[in-house]
């Protein structure tokens, strides 16, 4: 697998808020030039969070603004047998990945495809591409059968879905392979926020690894780096003991959660895997409003020294460390989204000066 190290860079997590996917490449570009990713542009429909890797999964539906998995249709049984026998073909028949139902489209991804393109005629590569898929936590306790339950809790349902999202990871990081730069794919987790609540009540840790490290693993075998994206606070076990190579997580709120976790980040920065510091704050206007690079750059360096003070070296943790928003943009408007951009690339550069 490449090695990779962040070294301070700007990424950005996801999502913008405008309509363009065009204009969404000349921004990413411009804001993170090192590592672009492809932006998901939820003001179309089919951008959504929990729609947009919905397409080759047997039994969606759509019906009176509700999408859901309808397994009591007389097609279901024969749609779900030629599901697997499409993801054994490539699994285990060496199929190729392309013209099959796990890739992405132009239809319901066209970020993607104009990253790709804006890339390949651009004179200058950059450092590493960054995509990224819904996980399959979120996905799978988010979207329900037509009885309105959760496909997490329907065994044949769950497997469906985290074999979709995994090929689909996949997928990306062949494409984003093509330019000999590393792959980055995060797999983008808010749900993990609700682990440990009444919601999450019947679902074990046991359970969530599973899932998380097939996705993970997936990326890992076609060469690409995985990032896992929490934008609230979880049990971070969950990541920091997964074999994820970067864990993204919102710093600018709920650092002090992360920090209880001291041997276990330890032990992550010496097995060499990057921290996404998500510094630069999105869910509230006013903070948006009200913080400046400068003082932000104040918060991050007393996080890095707390972490200093728990053992690990201020060096060890510039090198391993990218810096990036606290969550996508794409709910906010395309000022507070510009100002989070500079925000982000302004933070990296002056963390970047201290190395």
């Amino acid at each position: 697998m490449t090695q990779f190290k962040g070294k301070g860079l700007a990424a950005l997590i996801g999502s913008l808020p405008i309509a363009d996917h065009e204009e969404a490449v000349r921004m990413v570009l411009e804001y993170t030039p090192e590592i672009p990713l492809w932006a998901q542009l939820p003001t179309h429909q089919e951008e959504g969070m929990m729609v947009q890797f919905l397409p080759g999964i047997p039994g969606v539906t759509k019906e009176e603004g509700r999408v859901f998995i309808d397994c009591s249709v007389s097609t279901f049984e024969d749609d779900l047998l030629k599901f697997y026998e499409d993801y054994l073909m490539v699994t285990e028949g060496g199929a190729p990945l392309d013209g099959t139902r796990f890739v992405l489209t132009r239809e319901t991804a066209r970020g993607f495809f104009a990253l790709i393109d804006t890339i390949k005629a651009a004179a200058q590569l950059p450092l590493a591409l960054k995509g990224q898929i819904t996980g399959p936590v979120t996905l799978a306790t988010g979207l329900t059968d037509q009885d309105r339950r959760a496909l997490f809790y329907d065994d044949r349902l769950l497997d469906v879905v985290v074999k979709t999202l995994a090929m689909k990871a996949r997928w990306q990081v062949e494409e984003l392979s093509q330019f000999g730069v590393p792959a980055i794919v995060f797999i983008d987790e808010p749900g993990l926020a609700g682990f440990g609540t009444s919601a999450f009540i019947s679902i074990s840790s046991e359970d969530i690894s599973r899932v998380l490290s097939e996705v993970i693993d997936a990326i890992h075998q076609a060469g690409g780096l995985a990032g896992v994206h929490v934008c609230a606070n979880t049990d971070w076990s969950l990541v920091l003991d997964s074999s994820a190579d970067i864990l993204s997580f919102d710093a600018y709120g709920f650092f002090d959660r992360l920090a209880l976790y001291g041997e276990p980040l330890k032990a992550f920065f010496d097995q060499g895997r990057t921290l996404a510091w998500g510094i630069v704050p999105t869910s509230d206007a006013k903070d948006i409003e009200n913080e400046t690079a400068s003082s932000l750059v104040t918060k991050l360096e007393g996080q890095f020294q707390h972490l200093g003070a728990l053992g690990i070296d201020h060096a060890k943790i510039l090198a391993q460390s990218l810096i990036t928003p606290s969550c996508g943009t794409g709910s906010l408007t395309e000022n507070q989204a510009v100002k989070v951009l500079e925000m982000t690339r302004e933070v990296s550069r002056a963390v970047r000066s201290h190395t």
